[in-house]
């Protein structure tokens, strides 16, 4: 089943189209990866599917329902943990947590319930009655998260949860996000830390000039950019190493040495890595070091988009 459709949509601003004909599809259960640059339709995307924006042209499905005709659904269903901090610095964590969960509709000690259970679920339960004011980045952006899921919403969506804080409180939000997802949430995940995306999204998809140009796993996406991975290993004299033997390994392109190094070029999807190094041990090379060099997602995005994420 799919959490969310995008169908055709299209968003424009006088003569610019800021999203242009998008189709996306999220699947139920999946932590879902949405990148792009600055200006890329990404953030504009994100307002339409919340509502904040509406569509020139084109449909939005939540759960199967069209936002437009069912508004208030679509509004239960998703959680919004935005870039820009979404607390009140006067209200309390507890406050914050209560009142956003009350613009959904929970009442009495139903919203009690799920104020607490928030605040346990992202590690402030002990700071309930303590103000933003006092915390520290990581808190903030913790608390932001605790607002957008005490209603348990179906599709959470994350914009940049981790920007600017520090690396253990970054860790606890992606064990976070683990967890959501593990409870049966559908998480759309955008970050400017491409290594996040990698970590922890099951697809991925990359808008550029408000389009989707590629869509897949992260290993469908390295194999549109190269179906090739590169081995380097060094050692300590290049005497008898035996390139030629080396090259006539099932999968290898292309074998050369270069001031004590291998560089080995191999297709992707064979797994030879251990025929290399016993034909190294056989020509008695002294190993001291071994390495793939595969492509990551960072060089991914900026093959297929031409500038990096950050731009």
């Amino acid at each position: 089943m799919n959490v969310l459709d995008i169908r055709n949509v299209t968003k424009t601003f006088g003569d610019f189209a800021a999203v242009d004909n998008m189709s996306l599809s999220v699947r139920e259960g999946e932590i879902f990866g949405f990148l792009g640059a600055n200006g890329a339709g990404k953030s504009t995307t994100i307002h339409m599917v919340s509502s904040l924006l509406k569509a020139t042209k084109g449909d939005i499905e939540i759960l199967g329902k069209n936002i437009a005709k069912f508004p208030r659904f679509a509004k239960a269903n998703i959680g919004i943990v935005p870039q820009d901090l979404a607390i009140y610095e006067q209200l309390t964590a507890y406050e914050n947590v209560r009142f956003f969960a009350g613009l959904y509709g929970l009442r009495g000690s139903l919203l009690q319930e799920r104020t607490e259970e928030a605040l346990e679920f992202v590690g402030l339960g002990d700071k309930a009655k303590s103000f933003p004011k006092s915390f520290s980045g990581g808190m903030k952006r913790r608390l932001n998260i605790a607002c957008a899921i005490a209603h348990r919403p179906k599709l959470i969506i994350m914009d940049e949860p981790t920007v600017g804080i520090d690396p253990h409180s970054r860790n606890y939000i992606l064990q976070s996000v683990r967890k959501l997802n593990e409870m049966g949430c559908t998480i759309i995940y955008t970050s400017h830390y491409m290594e996040e995306v990698e970590e922890i999204c099951t697809r991925i998809a990359i808008v550029d000039h408000g389009k989707i140009i590629a869509e897949g796993t992260k290993e469908q996406l390295k194999a549109i950019v190269t179906d090739t991975k590169e081995i380097w290993i060094g050692v300590r004299s290049e005497e008898g190493v035996g390139i030629e033997a080396l090259r006539s390994i099932p999968g290898i392109v292309s074998a050369r040495i270069d001031d004590g190094m291998i560089k080995l070029q191999s297709k992707a999807e064979i797994n030879n890595l251990n025929e290399i190094i016993q034909q190294l041990i056989r020509s008695r090379a002294d190993i001291r070091s071994v390495e793939e060099q595969a492509p990551n997602l960072e060089s991914v995005f900026l093959t297929l988009t031409g500038r990096n994420l950050r731009d």
